[in-house]
């Protein structure tokens, strides 16, 4: 089964999956070796791991496809990622949805943020028409090639003109064929029950660590009946804060003994990147290198 065909069962399927969020290839490996059966790639996670900056919606289409497929390539869950506003007009999202299909993705939402589009958890959100919107995912729509590419239409409304204008918007872009449709910011359980009421298809809620109080807990959430958890900036700022106290302990003790128990044991690390894997392909390789030198010379007497 492809990864899509899993990410679409996974969120049609009774029970709620919990997400992780990668902020590279190496986390994302962590995410798959600790059992999960998805993960997300977000912008707020890209931005702080490639451009050590805030999500301001200052990065561009290629770099998101290049640093998504190096997340997809290194693991065999489902990726659901952050697309932004799909990078420009009705033509840009169709490139977008290309690049992002070739990159692995099992999923990806476009918001209708106007450009650039800043985290959602962030002041100064603005959002364009809502005609404009349902012209761009149209033209993700028809862009796929997959049909198991799950294409959701996030809606930032509801911290501009509210959670019934953010209903509405999904209630059209549900309307439109999109697959899912999610109002951010419903991160009330009263909201999140309201939007499952409301708009039709699976919700998934979204346990940012960009939002600075989280006001939904994961039994709440699964009572209501949610699909799918993610919590994009986890690693993020778990690496954050790891990082930070081992270059500590390094600049005022000149030791890592404070920290020694944070550390991953070098045989943990080199299991996680598969070096006896890799040492093992290396050496079938020249084995059968091997053999076709023997097999000429003894032809050649």
């Amino acid at each position: 089964m492809s990864v899509r065909k899993k990410f679409r069962k996974l969120i049609a399927d009774p029970g709620m999956v919990l997400a992780p969020g990668a902020y590279d290839a190496l986390s994302a490996r962590i995410i798959e070796a600790q059992g999960f059966d998805a993960m997300v790639a977000g912008g707020y996670a890209a931005m702080g791991a490639l451009l050590a900056a805030p999500d301001t919606g200052q990065s561009n289409m290629r770099d998101y496809a290049d640093h998504y497929g190096r997340i997809c390539g290194a693991v065999n869950i489902p990726v659901y990622v952050d697309a932004d506003t799909g990078f420009g007009g009705v033509n840009n999202v169709r490139q977008m949805v290309k690049a992002f299909e070739a990159a692995g993705v099992a999923g990806l939402f476009i918001s209708d943020q106007v450009f650039p589009n800043r985290c959602g958890y962030m002041a100064g959100k603005q959002v364009i028409p809502v005609e404009d919107m349902l012209a761009k995912m149209k033209a993700a729509l028809d862009a796929r090639t997959d049909p198991d590419l799950v294409i959701v239409a996030r809606s930032d409304a509801l911290g501009v003109e509210g959670i019934d204008a953010a209903i509405e918007r999904c209630q059209m872009y549900m309307e439109l064929g999109c697959d899912m449709a999610k109002p951010m910011g419903a991160d009330t359980i009263e909201q999140f029950k309201r939007v499952l009421r409301e708009v039709p298809c699976p919700q998934l809620a979204n346990l940012s660590h960009a939002n600075a109080s989280w006001k939904m807990s994961l039994d709440d959430l699964e009572k209501a009946g949610a699909a799918l958890v993610t919590f994009p900036s986890a690693t993020l700022f778990a690496a954050v804060g790891a990082v930070t106290r081992t270059m500590q302990a390094l600049k005022h003790d000149r030791s890592f003994d404070a920290v020694r128990d944070e550390l991953s044991p070098l045989n943990d690390y080199y299991e996680l990147v598969g070096l006896d894997r890799q040492t093992a392909i290396e050496e079938g390789y020249l084995d059968a290198a091997r053999t076709v030198v023997e097999k000429v010379r003894r032809k050649r007497g």
